[in-house]
């Protein structure tokens, strides 16, 4: 099957289904064999997701009707050959002689050349794509651009911008294995351009690349992990022989970080995900590290431990994934506004639980991957304002010490969106 009709079965996958692309664009990736093939599925389905609102529109104006049922894959296919004529190099005719035929693999012989007809006509009219409204013109939910303009009223637009550009590629150097700048070294004999990140062990990559070209990669020299994540483990600043919780550790990069600083720490990893559980125990493997991995649930921790209060506690809690777009745009399309009121209160749950099983004198970080105050300071805020043996302990990166928490926006030092709250348990 070529590469057209596959990227069309991935984003109906996703936006007809509801699947993330993470997972939808290697079930079809798994079909190719060639390395381009794969990275074009790779840049037609990204693509769409960041543009969809424009092509969606685009698609729409030029059809005399819908499809619908079982025809409608052939909607998102002629969103992957207008995605193709518009934003990509390859040729007009080669884009539309390969959609037509992709709708012929996909069964729909006899809607060849309505597909054929429809990608010609958008190439004849040749026209600016529309941006008639917010969300065509930023390709953006309207909720969403709602939300950024109260949270971010001078600076929400260019929030946008920086959620539309190519993510980098950060890699986290193993300091058990050697030091940052001695694999800074390695990385120049092998002719790959990088720079040391903000934090401790940070390198950020000029160009992405793939791990098998890293030296050591499967030896456990470096991982794979964005720059604003790598602070979750150096603000716990976990010590030898504690005891500590990473609850919602899936898939394992932070627990990882937490060993790398502190090998001797009794690390319990939970996650209430089986399946991605196995991905956290897969990175433990590679990097010769230890933990106990636990299938459970971060707010019914009673169900799952009989031990002692945790020394520490890092809460990654689940959240709208508002931060990381740039890396994962069917974000935009799989979120719903009302997804936001029912994560704060599910993370409100976790949070009040966790405090429950930390030590006085305890440490617990409060993370997110999310740009929205209602989940992120306004939810510490609250949880203040609850919680009389709880008090918010300042990072030193903030902008400003008296900030309810340190939010990184997307782009800030070429890092994604995060959110994190230092808060010690009174003695």
């Amino acid at each position: 099957m070529n590469v057209r009709a596959l990227a069309a079965k991935a984003i109906y996958e996703v936006l007809e289904k509801g699947m993330s692309l993470s997972v939808a664009l290697p079930d079809q990736q798994q079909h190719l064999q060639n390395g381009k093939d794969k990275a074009l599925l790779a840049e037609l389905c990204y693509g769409v997701m960041r543009q969809l609102p424009q092509l969606d529109k685009c698609v729409s104006d030029c059809l005399a009707k819908p499809f619908k049922g079982k025809q409608r894959i052939l909607h998102q296919l002629l969103i992957v050959g207008c995605y193709q004529l518009y934003f990509t190099r390859i040729p007009a005719h080669a884009a539309i002689s390969e959609t037509a035929e992709a709708c012929r693999q996909l069964r729909f012989d006899g809607l060849v050349k309505v597909v054929n007809g429809v990608l010609r006509t958008i190439q004849r009219q040749d026209t600016a794509l529309n941006t008639d409204s917010e969300t065509l013109r930023f390709n953006t939910p309207a909720w969403f651009i709602k939300r950024l303009q109260q949270a971010y009223p001078d600076h929400w637009q260019n929030i946008i911008e920086q959620s539309h550009q190519r993510p980098p590629m950060w890699l986290r150097n193993n300091q058990q294995s050697q030091t940052r700048d001695a694999y800074l070294a390695a990385l120049a004999q092998h002719d790959i351009p990088a720079q040391a990140g903000p934090s401790q062990d940070a390198i950020l990559l000029e160009g992405a690349k793939d791990v098998t070209a890293l030296p050591d990669f499967m030896q456990g020299a470096v991982s794979v992990q964005d720059g604003a994540a790598q602070w979750a483990a150096t603000l716990l600043a976990p010590m030898a022989d504690e005891l500590i919780l990473d609850a919602c550790a899936a898939p394992g990069g932070k627990s990882c970080h937490l060993l790398e600083l502190a090998p001797d720490i009794n690390l319990v990893a939970v996650d209430f995900d089986q399946k991605r559980l196995a991905r956290v125990q897969q990175n433990l493997d590679r990097l010769h590290l230890k933990a106990q991995l636990i299938h459970g649930d971060a707010a019914d921790i009673s169900s799952w431990w009989q031990g002692q209060q945790f020394d520490r506690i890092l809460l990654d809690a689940p959240c709208s994934a508002t931060g990381v777009i740039r890396r994962h745009p069917d974000i935009k399309w799989l979120r719903k506004n009302s997804d936001i009121e029912e994560l704060a209160n599910l993370q409100t749950q976790i949070l009040d639980h966790c405090w429950q099983w930390l030590k006085p004198g305890g440490c617990l970080l409060y993370a997110t991957c999310s740009i929205l105050p209602q989940e992120n300071s306004q939810q510490v805020e609250l949880f203040l304002t609850r919680t009389p043996d709880a008090s918010l302990v300042p990072i030193e990166q903030q902008t400003h010490l008296d900030d309810i928490g340190w939010q990184i926006l997307p782009g800030q030092d070429n890092m994604d969106g995060f959110y994190y709250a230092r808060l010690v348990k009174a003695l």
